[in-house]
């Protein structure tokens, strides 16, 4: 393979070596339901996910002759898995447990997966499963009112841990009204609100063949995958023979963001303060996230990162200090996390944003890009050991990217990044707008000047 993969949506058939000469193939069905495969030499076990391009921000208020679907993304999540005309929720389980497999689900801003690990042998089986599962929930009232309780916990539980409250109340500030700055999870009025109407309607416009994305990676056949695939949603009752075009991809053109407060305080008496601090990102097809990846690996990923070094190694102020960027179709974020103690919560979130803007002045060294690169190709070679990484890239490229990137590309394009390429795009990034958020017991007094100037919320 010499370059990325395009893989466009009316190709019927594709097949091609990648780097370790793995076989991936891709099957566009008539009815539009999308197969990809990667076989992996020497390997005995696959991961199998199905996939939907639906997720929290697919999600709408109430509209003439519609129901509001506002978390109801994450209740299909749970819906599921709890049973078909075919399979209780007891017999899904055991399915995966008595073959010793992993079966599980998530939901993310642009698309909910459902995917199991198996040995090749329990591949046919993990397919069938699933295929029952996404096309023939029955989205039992009883269950939906034990699952809203259930939701409920989770939320309550996500709600006590101050790392996650800061990092919903981060993406809100820095996404602002766009709606991937929801809750992954919705919130608990939106999940007491939420009806079996809305669910129902939500599951029905969603998940249609031309929605369904299928892939596997490891031991697998493509052909064979294929059949069962096709005779699972056959007995499902979906009609495959009707043509379909699959559901277009998202724009990837970046959108108009008005980004929340520039300071955002929730007041908890904690021992230590969870930090955010950060501006708007790029987007997943952005022609510079090859730099972005280099940028973060220097700037904080891992203990040698800049982050690391200045903010825990050289001055004690933090146990844990990184950087993130995570990016979607139309806008993404670059995120910095410390957890400090309150007193030192001004200086740590100066000292976050002060780092960023020393890199976009003064660059970085050619030790450091070297050392980036290595980490970046080690890390991704290391993760391609597992067959979830693997499945999860096909899903990624088919949903997202609509190009698949082998290792031996991804690491041409890292190698071409320059010093002068991640100085450039670290100035870019401190010109965007900056959003600081503190969870613990501090206040807006002692971190304003970590944030640009505009109004601040504070939470008790």
């Amino acid at each position: 393979m010499n370059g990325a993969v395009d893989l466009p949506l009316e190709l019927p058939e594709l097949s091609f070596r990648a780097a370790g000469e793995s076989l991936v193939r891709r099957s566009v069905l008539p009815s539009g339901v999308r197969v990809l495969s990667e076989q992996v030499p020497g390997a005995r076990s696959a991961t199998v996910g199905f996939w939907v391009a639906v997720g929290s921000r697919d999600e709408h208020p109430t509209e003439a002759g519609h129901p509001a679907t506002y978390g109801s993304t994450h209740f299909l999540e749970h819906l599921l898995f709890k049973g078909t005309a075919e399979r209780t929720a007891l017999d899904i389980a055991v399915s995966f447990d008595a073959v010793g497999g992993e079966h599980n689900a998530l939901t993310a801003k642009e698309y909910t997966c459902y995917y199991a690990k198996v040995q090749d042998r329990d591949l046919p089986m993990a397919v069938g499963v699933l295929a029952d599962m996404f096309t023939s929930s029955l989205l039992d009232p009883d269950e939906f009112e034990n699952e809203r309780g259930v939701i409920l916990e989770e939320l309550s539980m996500a709600g006590d841990d101050p790392a996650d409250v800061a990092n919903e109340r981060f993406f809100e500030a820095v996404l602002g009204a766009h709606p991937l700055g929801r809750p992954i999870g919705g919130t608990p009025e939106t999940i007491r609100a939420a009806t079996r109407e809305a669910v129902h309607e939500h599951y029905r416009a969603n998940y249609r063949p031309q929605d369904l994305v299928v892939t596997v990676a490891g031991a697998v056949d493509h052909d064979a995958l294929v059949a069962e695939l096709e005779a699972a949603l056959r007995l499902a009752g979906w009609q495959l023979d009707v043509a379909a075009a699959p559901v277009a991809r998202r724009s990837a053109v970046p959108a108009p963001l008005e980004v929340g407060p520039a300071l955002t305080v929730v007041e908890r008496p904690l021992e230590q303060v969870n930090l955010l601090v950060g501006v708007p990102g790029l987007v997943a097809s952005d022609e510079r996230r090859p730099t972005m990846s280099v940028l973060n690996a220097i700037f904080g990923s891992g203990m040698s990162s800049r982050l690391f070094q200045q903010v825990r190694e050289r001055r004690g102020l933090a146990y844990a200090v990184y950087s993130f960027a995570p990016a979607y179709s139309d806008a993404g974020v670059f995120g910095m996390y410390a957890g400090c103690a309150p007193a030192k919560a001004g200086t740590v979130a100066a000292l976050l944003r002060s780092e960023l803007e020393r890199l976009a002045e003064h660059g970085v060294t050619a030790e450091e890009l070297a050392r980036a690169a290595g980490q970046l190709g080690g890390a991704s070679a290391l993760a391609l050991e597992d067959s979830d990484t693997r499945m999860s890239r096909l899903g990624r490229a088919e949903l997202t990217l609509g190009e698949f990137q082998d290792l031996d590309e991804a690491l041409r394009r890292i190698a071409r990044v320059t010093a002068d390429d991640v100085q450039q795009l670290a100035a870019d990034l401190v010109s965007r707008p900056f959003s600081v958020v503190a969870v613990g017991a501090t206040d807006e007094a002692a971190l304003s000047g970590a944030a640009d100037a505009a109004p601040a919320t504070v939470v008790a």
